[in-house]
């Protein structure tokens, strides 16, 4: 059955301001949501665009050659994204993702890694810094990245299969291309690494197998992320959700697991280790993650943000409307305090919890056709 395609509801162009503080805004120290939650992990988009056609992110459909994509007028200078983060860090971020599109597409990259990795944390303390990439370009520029001083990547591939892989990107890239990606970062040291791969039902579950086959053993940790309902432009439908309960069972009846506890408070994956002879988790042979964004929702405690391409601050993966950051910024007016109070304003007003909702929400609620799209602020 062919795809259902829904047209692209531009929201670029909405946006709020800045709200006012409803209660005084800590000067130091990390800021709290309503919900309790603390800021610690800032992903930042540093383009729209992609070289790849994922049915899941960005049909070719909707995606083609009129789209109209960010001018680069319009995108966040790169001293621009660091202020914000020094700002970030200074309040609780102690991890900065780097995202897109496809980040390595943004010219120059390296020096806005390179002015990121010398932020630190109020007790001195280097930032976790990352990036999420499809690997297309990294074999190229993995030294670079390393040099500058990113410190590790997260690759995402949807099938090791070259045929599937290559529908799945729907621009024919060959698989083996990103597998020697990801054979360059390991050999600069960019790790650990994380493989993401999207299981979406009727398309591609016949390569968790071996995916899991590829990757034990290798030093290279595999997630596998349920097909979520992010954007509006994919026709994601539940019953092409595939439960990350199924894909444990799945690899758990030839490659034995053992549960192991979460790596961070607020961590999006489930994590499982494979068991050794004596039925222990033998760290040799690794681990793969589950991320359950629609069967299990992990609202309770998110601690993340997203920075889109242009300076829009997005407090949920689903969310439909940001907060306008780059007119702040590029007021002379406002100085670092007035910055740290706006940001600190929005983060302290937080309630999303879109995941934990979805269930209450009817199949055609008005709010699937208004979220954001993931292409422009990041996974």
């Amino acid at each position: 059955m062919a795809e259902r395609v829904i047209p692209l509801v531009d929201l670029r162009s909405k946006a709020l301001s800045a709200p006012r503080p409803i209660q005084a805004i800590p000067t130091s120290g990390p800021w709290l949501d309503r919900l309790g939650r603390p800021l610690r992990d800032l992903r930042i988009s540093v383009t729209d665009r992609c070289n790849f056609r994922c049915s899941y992110c960005m049909p070719k459909e909707v995606f083609d050659q009129g789209h109209p994509y960010l001018p680069h007028s319009a995108l966040l200078r790169f001293e621009e994204i660091t202020r914000l983060a020094k700002v970030f860090v200074a309040h609780g971020v102690r991890k900065i993702r780097l995202t897109g599109g496809e980040p390595l597409l943004r010219k120059d990259l390296e020096q806005l890694v390179e002015q990121l990795a010398a932020l630190r944390t109020p007790d001195g303390q280097p930032l976790d810094l990352t990036l999420t990439t499809n690997g297309s370009l990294l074999a190229r520029k993995a030294r670079a990245l390393k040099d500058a001083g990113l410190q590790r990547v997260t690759v995402s591939l949807d099938a090791l299969d070259d045929a599937i892989f290559r529908r799945m990107n729907d621009v024919d890239f060959p698989v083996r291309a990103v597998l020697d990606g990801l054979e360059a970062a390991q050999a600069v040291g960019l790790g650990p690494i994380k493989v993401n791969m999207v299981v979406k039902r009727g398309t591609n579950e016949q390569e968790i197998l071996p995916l899991a086959r590829h990757f034990r053993g290798s030093g290279v940790t595999l997630r596998f992320i349920e097909y979520m309902d992010v954007g509006a432009t994919n026709g994601w439908r539940m019953d092409q959700v595939l439960p990350s309960a199924e894909v444990v069972e799945r690899i758990g009846r030839e490659l034995a697991l053992v549960p192991l506890q979460a790596s961070a408070p607020g961590e999006t994956a489930e994590r499982w280790g494979y068991a050794g002879a004596d039925g222990l988790h033998d760290p040799a042979l690794g681990e793969i993650g589950v991320i359950s964004s629609v069967t299990q929702a992990f609202c309770g405690d998110c601690n993340r943000a997203r920075l889109s391409t242009e300076g829009r601050l997005y407090l949920c993966l689903f969310a439909s409307q940001g907060y306008d950051l780059r007119a702040l910024l590029r007021d002379e007016a406002a100085d670092e305090a007035q910055i740290a109070s706006a940001l600190g304003a929005i983060w302290q007003g937080r309630t999303d919890r879109y995941s934990e909702l979805r269930a209450l929400l009817p199949a055609d609620s008005a709010a699937a056709g208004k979220r954001i799209e993931m292409s422009y602020i990041g996974g």
